[in-house]
């Protein structure tokens, strides 16, 4: 597939980075614990800055980050984070880095209690299922706002319902690609 070709797509797809990760992954419903982990962090770092930032370090992030394995990173001590501080190839913010940790062990500790992340995720919807947007643009919605919420009151860090609301919509939990999308299904829209 050439991210160049003429089908309709969302309108923030544009370039090749963009149109790549929204016709291969963008919106698409995920249950992958490490894809639901890695865009995790990915988001909470996303915030205040424009996405195609942080995809285009994606791969440094992956190197920096061991891979996103939430067990290393929850262990990570303040000779890691000062590392992490060093490293030209991320978003070298330390409240930022601390906060990446902080949520590592929030997020173990929910896949505990929970079983996985995904199902924790899920229990938040109706039926369990993906919401469907109706295609009105939206940054926030009741749910994001509630997992939003539950996340902060477990001690999350960077994610308000803005940020929950963009990472819903990357793990296809919300669909809300555009109503002429090739990616939104013909029986959603």
């Amino acid at each position: 597939m050439r991210p160049t070709d003429d089908r309709p797509r969302c309108s923030w797809a544009r370039g090749p980075l963009l149109t790549r990760y929204h016709d291969e992954e963008w919106g698409q419903p995920t249950r992958d614990e490490a894809l639901l982990y890695e865009l995790l962090l990915l988001e909470a770092f996303q915030a205040g800055l424009s996405w195609h930032v942080i995809l285009s370090k994606r791969e440094n992030f992956r190197r920096a980050f061991d891979g996103f394995d939430a067990h290393q990173i929850a262990a990570y001590g303040q000779d890691k984070i000062d590392a992490l501080m060093k490293d030209a190839g991320i978003v070298r913010c330390r409240r930022k880095i601390e906060g990446a940790v902080c949520n590592a062990r929030v997020y173990l500790d929910i896949c505990k209690e929970f079983g996985c992340f995904a199902d924790y995720l899920y229990h938040f919807t109706p039926e369990g299922q993906p919401v469907v947007n109706q295609g009105q643009p939206m940054t926030t919605s009741p749910l994001s706002d509630a997992i939003s919420k539950d996340l902060r009151k477990r001690g999350m860090k960077y994610m308000g319902s803005v940020t929950v609301y963009s990472y819903l919509q990357a793990i296809g939990l919300v669909n809300d690609h555009e109503l002429c999308c090739f990616r939104r299904s013909p029986a959603e829209g």
